[in-house]
């Protein structure tokens, strides 16, 4: 008797994001995070970056055509239920990405403003923040900015945690998308995050405690891929938002148990398998 074959299908994400030479940010903490939440993750390689916990050294863009290329070759092929973006670097890269999304018309992309490192390397030119903000917030269903991004996208200060519902709204209803708002730059024990679904016009608050630890390289990157791997599963953006706050605090307070290196470590991306 002939034993019938299940085919199974993975939920898939792609990232496009910069390289990470040290392994605690960008593509490598992407896959890492993606494959942590049970989906299947490609990549499109925006920079190459020499980095360490210590900070990054240098940089070096792919050409635009290879970035382009790299795209179309997985979303020819494999297919994708979300994208991440995370370090695009120049105007060109952004223009090429948005591109890209206006041919496939990807439903679920979650847009990671990526303009400073952890240790406060600039990692976006000048003239390609207005790219971002023109030419792919538009395009996306969600940003995730932390405190000095939000400070640049609105041109303002922002003081405190009081201030946060009120300015995740305004990202959201300026750039018409949804906006996850990060506390982590604040120093109160406390951190709440605050999430805006402009789709549903529904503020939500996500608490947790401060976790004492220098191994905070990479918490963007791993959040954002984190939330675009919840979504494509199938979670409506509340939903997945949550669940990736989740796996961000047990993924940074598993982290900092470890000693890698001498400046800010990583995260621990697969803290439930590890045991």
């Amino acid at each position: 008797m002939r034993v019938k074959q299940i085919v199974k299908n993975y939920n898939r994400v792609l990232t496009i994001a910069g390289s990470d030479s040290g392994g605690g940010a960008g593509i490598q903490a992407d896959i890492k995070s993606i494959s942590a939440c049970a989906c299947f993750a490609s990549s499109a390689i925006t920079a190459i970056t020499a980095q360490n916990t210590l900070g990054v050294r240098d940089i070096h863009p792919i050409p635009v055509n290879i970035l382009k290329s790299q795209i179309e070759a997985v979303l020819d092929d494999i297919g994708t239920d979300s994208i991440k973006i995370g370090m695009l670097h120049s105007s060109e890269i952004i223009q090429a990405v948005a591109d890209c999304l206006d041919k496939y018309q990807v439903k679920n992309v979650v847009l990671d403003p990526v303009m400073l490192s952890t240790s406060g390397h600039k990692l976006l030119q000048n003239d390609a923040i207005d790219r971002l903000k023109i030419d792919l917030f538009p395009r996306v269903r969600i940003i995730t900015p932390n405190l000095p991004e939000a400070e640049l996208l609105l041109g303002k200060k922002i003081n405190k945690q009081a201030e946060f519902k009120s300015v995740a709204k305004e990202l959201a209803e300026k750039y018409q998308v949804s906006v996850l708002l990060k506390a982590g730059h604040l120093d109160n024990d406390n951190l709440i995050d605050v999430l805006y679904d402009f789709e549903n016009l529904e503020c939500t608050n996500l608490a947790s405690k401060r976790i004492v630890t220098k191994n905070t390289h990479g918490t963007g990157c791993s959040l954002s891929s984190a939330l675009a791997s919840y979504l494509a599963k199938g979670l409506n953006v509340s939903e997945a938002a949550k669940r990736a706050k989740i796996f961000i605090t047990e993924s940074i307070d598993a982290g900092r148990q470890y000693t890698i290196g001498s400046g800010h470590g990583p995260v621990h991306h697969f803290h439930q398998f590890w045991k």
